[in-house]
């Protein structure tokens, strides 16, 4: 399930040139979107999220990754570790993570290059029940995951992690997660741009604190809160 040999990053250089830097890109993803509606297929190469994959548009699904080529991981022989600071490491199939229980979040996914889908519904299981049947040790204070195409990887601090809203998401839109969009399974977490959702989820590792994800090192930021979404918001 490792990527296959010659598997390179895309230059963030590239990514950034379009959408400004960091913060400033959140800050104007809202008002850029009309701007670029007429964009989607040079824009869409770009993306590191996926969501405007989820778009109506003529081409349909498009493929999006960070990674020059991501291998198809095969529904039967899947496997989701969960580890680090925990008293019972897990292995789980997608049968596994299937039969256990499963939560539906439907929300307005919203990309910091300013695209957006309204209550688009996403099911699976919460990060929390994870997290509970691993058994969370003392001294971890953020969770860190890792993604099969062997580049990507995101955080959280822990208390984040266990929000409701924060999914290792199975479904979407009623239907098994696809590759192109990041499965069989990826990470949703609904309270934030979209970028902080990976796809093609492998690992998730418990820690002390939070590491930087793929973005994060090269200046984006670490809380990603959509407007409204910040704990203690009224």
């Amino acid at each position: 399930m490792m990527p296959t040999e010659g598997t390179k990053p895309i230059g963030r250089r590239v990514f950034l040139g379009t959408l400004g830097l960091g913060a400033a890109a959140i800050v104007a993803a809202p008002t850029v979107q009309k701007a670029w509606s007429g964009t989607l297929g040079e824009l869409s190469q770009l993306d590191p999220t996926g969501v405007s994959g989820l778009l109506p548009n003529p081409g349909g699904f498009r493929y999006f990754s960070v990674a020059g080529h991501v291998d198809r991981a095969d529904p039967a022989t899947y496997r989701l570790t969960v580890g680090g600071l925990v008293d019972r490491p897990l292995e789980l199939s997608l049968a596994d993570l299937q039969a256990m229980r499963q939560t539906r979040v439907t929300r307005e996914i919203v990309c910091t290059d300013g695209w957006s889908v309204e209550q688009v519904p996403v099911d699976g299981v919460r990060l929390s029940d994870l997290l509970d049947r691993a058994g969370v040790t003392g001294g971890a204070g953020a969770v860190r995951f890792t993604c099969f195409d062997g580049v990507y990887s995101e955080s959280l601090t822990l208390e984040q992690a266990r929000r409701p809203d924060v999914l290792v998401a199975l479904q979407m839109e009623d239907k098994p997660i696809s590759h192109n969009s990041g499965g069989p399974v990826r990470l949703y977490v609904a309270p934030m741009y979209f970028y902080k959702s990976a796809k093609w989820l492998s690992g998730i590792e418990v820690t002390e604190k939070v590491e930087p994800g793929y973005w994060e090192k090269t200046g984006w930021p670490v809380d990603a809160w959509l407007p409204g979404q910040e704990p203690g918001h009224a």
